[in-house]
């Protein structure tokens, strides 16, 4: 079988649209080129593959990685390997969902433009507050988007980041930030959480947002509501990101007073994948909604009273007059928010807190058992959820290129974006890890003491 048996077009079908063109040759459509930076020869690049050929070769390329379903998983920062069950793939897969189509014509749109206000729905419903917009591109985009937000809303240029917030959503900031004129200032941690004396010194009359993340990227809780009034004393809005299996145990941000929250879906059950694709969530109080950026939908009743679903509150502006937009991300991840509301419904409510507790009783089994090997101890004392950082007596490289010979992914190594972190794992633990994974694991720790 040849490789190139799928090109459509026959030399007779070219030859054909040569001749509507009034050309001889295809080189004849590249004629105002100048010779002298024509490329003139093949491209090197070996020779087309046959279907067979392809698979093969693409098999055992796939067969030298190592994937969770062969190594107990012990790595977080941001991606969790979490279960997740079959018929969540099953319902996601059906090809009524998967399209790139944006659901513009509610007429023909009915049943996946439901599906996503029942996403919406069950994202007011963790978060606390009063309206979910239909999927951002992941968690640090939607953070960077809520610090948009909050710059417009308040006209004002200056935000306040904790710097127990995700360093790779940090760097996004940054780069928002830069293009648009904002001034980030890091408000430091003690003790593995955020400085709440510091940040409230920090606050003045040019503050436009603060951003907190609970749990921080250290695994440790905050509880910022002192910070919350002080934000809001000031005019300021105060965001949050978060996880959302840990809202299925701790209060909301809007219990807490937020007014923005955001956060990576991917928890809920998109799998691991390799690193993508994730899926932003974002929700607001209703004051905030028409600032909101990416899909909202709406429920509504047609002329015969009939319950029906559309796009709605968004102004055109985000769409075709893009220099006068809030925001310009007018696409999203509608697969993957399907995908979550599919889990989502699956789990349940009481399976989601089921979920969250086995994350956080096997995670504090595994701190248990960690830090009462000698040489190995908890690094900060604040309350966790199913991540936490253990100091170690060697470089993280090191033992977790021993965990990796026992097929255990090790946890983060905090050096890598933290020079004073050097020697501090960061390992996260969900409902996944089984007893004899966790051990297994603290036993390869003893060895490299």
């Amino acid at each position: 079988m040849s490789g190139r048996q799928y090109l459509p077009n026959t030399p007779e079908d070219r030859q054909a649209m040569l001749a509507a063109l009034g050309l001889a040759s295809v080189e004849e459509l590249f004629s105002d080129i100048p010779e002298a930076v024509r490329f003139n020869r093949d491209l090197n690049l070996p020779a087309g593959l046959s279907e067979w050929e392809a698979m093969r070769e693409l098999r055992t390329r796939a067969g030298r990685n190592l994937t969770v379903d062969e190594a107990a998983c012990f790595l977080g920062a941001g991606y969790y390997d979490h279960y997740v069950p079959s018929v969540v793939r099953h319902l996601a897969s059906r090809a009524e969902f998967v399209t790139a189509y944006t659901q513009y014509q509610p007429e023909i749109s009915q049943g996946a433009l439901q599906a996503l206000w029942e996403y919406q729905s069950m994202i007011c419903e963790l978060t606390g507050l009063d309206v979910a917009n239909a999927s951002l591109y992941d968690g640090g985009t939607a953070l960077a988007e809520a610090m948009n937000m909050c710059c417009g809303i308040t006209n004002r240029k200056k935000v306040l980041v904790s710097v127990g917030v995700n360093p790779f959503y940090r760097r996004i900031l940054a780069t928002y930030a830069h293009d648009l004129g904002f001034e980030i200032m890091d408000i430091p941690t003690v003790n593995g959480i955020t400085d709440y004396a510091a940040a409230e010194k920090m606050l003045d009359k040019q503050t436009a947002g603060v951003i907190v993340q609970s749990p921080n990227f250290f695994g440790c809780i905050e509880q910022p509501e002192p910070l919350v009034a002080a934000t809001h004393a000031v005019g300021a809005l105060f965001v949050m990101s978060v996880n959302p299996i840990a809202l299925a145990l701790l209060k909301s941000p809007g219990e807490l007073g937020a007014d923005i929250a955001v956060g990576e879906g991917q928890p809920l059950g998109l799998g691991l994948n390799f690193g993508g694709p994730g899926l932003g969530f974002m929700a607001v109080r209703e004051k905030f909604m028409r600032r909101m950026p990416g899909r909202i939908v709406g429920q509504t009743v047609d002329k015969e009273g009939r319950r029906g679903f559309v796009l709605t509150l968004q102004a055109r502006e985000q769409h075709i007059r893009r220099e006068k937009a809030y925001s310009n991300i007018c696409s999203n991840e509608a697969l993957c928010a399907l995908t979550a509301a599919i889990y989502l419904a699956v789990v349940g409510k009481q399976g989601l807190v089921d979920v969250a507790r086995l994350c956080l009783d096997k995670a504090h089994y595994a701190a248990g058992k960690i830090s009462a090997i000698e040489g190995y101890e908890l690094a900060f004392p604040a309350p966790f959820f199913h991540e936490f950082v253990i100091k170690t007596p060697r470089p993280v490289a090191e033992i977790n290129q021993a965990l990796l010979a026992h097929k255990i992914i090790g946890g983060f190594d905090l050096g890598q974006v933290d020079g004073r972190l050097a020697n501090h794992m960061l390992l996260a633990v969900t409902e996944k890890r089984t007893r004899e994974e966790i051990d297994a694991l603290a036993a390869v720790l003893e060895g490299q003491k």
